[in-house]
């Protein structure tokens, strides 16, 4: 580590004011090999001494900018950033004391990537919990491909903290190991489609409930009385701070704000799954959380829904209740897409190894969608359109710009369900590009159809494009045997 980031990860243990007799102080994460996201107006502070003025000097250009330190010691801006390209410098001066550079710094696309486990899952994987291919990417990742990555230090706090601690790394295996897989697989594809340097910014925590990263303000706002917030009003200290309301959001997204970034990749959910009600509330309040706070409000939002897994009963239907709670939100979220990952899981292992199929599906969705390519192919996954009960089956349509197709499996994921509202298994065929038959010979006369609803399932039905059908259910019953 060189002198620059010794002397910047100090400065994250310590509080601003006490190095205002020093030189520039940046964030930790402005260091050596940072991406920033070109052509955009970037935001850049710190802290100096109060009253005086700092000039920040990008070597991209003769143009230099200044600010005025505050009485809290603290400056910022917003800086012009060209096309893609690099690497360039950034000095920091406050007149009369010594620069502060950061070297190295690529222009490029900027994606904050967050969530629990299995965004945090490394691509080294975990213990007895493989990475698929992974060997061979962080065996080929070298300092010249142009991805860089920064990974935030996990922090709980009960009040909203200035100071994370992170470095950007270059792409070499030592870091890439590290570093999320489903994150680093999105990069490899944008990079290598887009041919513009790739910066993954990575806040992520396993065992963490989607509340404990969004701030005061929008609990208080959004969910008044549905989550106790003693613990930020000088309450108790929880035992385990990372599992409460707004505590993560604290210590690991407060201090990033307001850094400049393209998009936002999240996936989230497992820890909770057994409250999928209010999720669909939670996650459309999240976005518009990170879209407020980081004055982004067109930053687009790609998601993954959690993948088939046996929890407590692989018969079960909480994984199918939360994924139709996912898939809600895309309706209240401009801007987002989902990633299925019906196809993907494992019935024993939370943490899949399939994390490529995560990652390339996002990228898939972000050249799309939000870089406007021109693919060839289909990265929306199909929905369910409409469904219709004749005789003793269901004609199921789906929504689908390309067509379905079906792989052969034991089991097609289709259930039917008189009015008894018992579940059997069912066969399915394809009729039509986008037009299904469930049939089940132990249901005479169907009135409801799920496809994938259960804990433990493997999905069947995809697009042309390789892109699976998310869960989904005709009925409304809370329950189904």
């Amino acid at each position: 580590m060189n002198g620059i980031k010794a002397f910047l990860l100090l400065c994250a243990a310590i509080l601003p004011a006490s190095v205002l007799n020093a030189k520039v102080t940046l964030p930790p994460f402005f260091s050596d090999n940072m991406v920033l996201q070109q052509q955009s107006q970037v935001a850049l502070w710190g802290w100096a001494d109060e009253g005086k003025r700092v000039t920040v000097k990008p070597s991209w250009t003769n143009d230099s900018y200044t600010a005025k330190v505050s009485r809290k010691g603290r400056w910022e801006m917003r800086i012009t950033t060209p096309q893609a390209g690099g690497p360039y410098s950034i000095s920091f001066e406050d007149a009369g004391k010594e620069k502060t550079v950061i070297s190295n710094v690529l222009l490029g696309e900027v994606w904050f990537c967050s969530g629990q486990s299995n965004m945090a899952m490394p691509m080294k994987g975990y213990t007895k919990q493989p990475v698929e291919g992974s060997a061979g990417v962080i065996k080929a990742a070298k300092a010249e491909i142009p991805i860089r990555i920064c990974r935030i230090k996990r922090k709980a706090s009960l009040s909203p903290e200035d100071i994370c601690e992170g470095y950007w790394a270059e792409n070499i295996p030592s870091e890439v190991e590290k570093t999320s897989a489903a994150a680093y697989f999105f990069a490899m594809k944008v990079q290598q489609t887009l041919n513009v340097p790739v910066g993954i910014l990575e806040a992520d925590w396993g065992g963490t409930p989607i509340e404990a990263w969004m701030d005061k303000e929008t609990i208080e706002e959004d969910f008044d009385g549905e989550f106790n917030l003693s613990h930020l009003e000088g309450g108790e200290a929880p035992a385990k701070p990372k599992l409460r309301a707004c505590t993560i959001f604290n210590g690991m997204v407060n201090p990033l704000i307001p850094f400049t970034f393209k998009g936002i990749l999240w996936y989230q959910g497992e820890f909770n799954r057994k409250r999928y009600e209010q999720y669909s509330r939670l996650q459309p309040a999240y976005v518009a959380m990170m879209r407020d706070r980081f004055q982004n409000p067109d930053a687009p939002f790609y998601f993954v829904q959690i993948a088939p897994y046996s929890y407590d009963d692989p018969e079960g239907f909480t994984v199918g209740y939360f994924c139709e709670a996912q898939e809600k939100t895309l309706s209240m979220i401009p801007g987002s897409g989902m990633v299925a990952t019906v196809d993907t899981g494992e019935k024993d292992v939370i943490h899949p190894s399939r994390k490529k199929e995560v990652g390339e599906r996002l990228a898939a969705l972000a050249l799309t969608k939000t870089y406007g390519l021109d693919l060839g192919t289909d990265a929306v996954s199909p929905s369910l359109r409409k469904v219709e009960f004749d005789a003793d089956k269901a004609i199921v349509t789906l929504n689908t710009a390309s067509g379905v197709r079906i792989v052969e499996s034991e089991t097609s994921g289709f259930e039917l369900a008189g009015e008894d509202r018992v579940f059997y298994p069912a066969s399915a065929r394809l009729l039509g590009s986008d037009t299904l038959e469930i049939r089940s010979g132990q249901v005479k006369e169907p009135v409801a159809v799920r496809y994938c609803f259960r804990n433990w399932c493997v999905g069947t039905v995809f697009n042309a494009s390789g892109i699976p059908l998310a869960p989904f259910r005709s009925d409304s019953w809370e329950s189904g045997r």
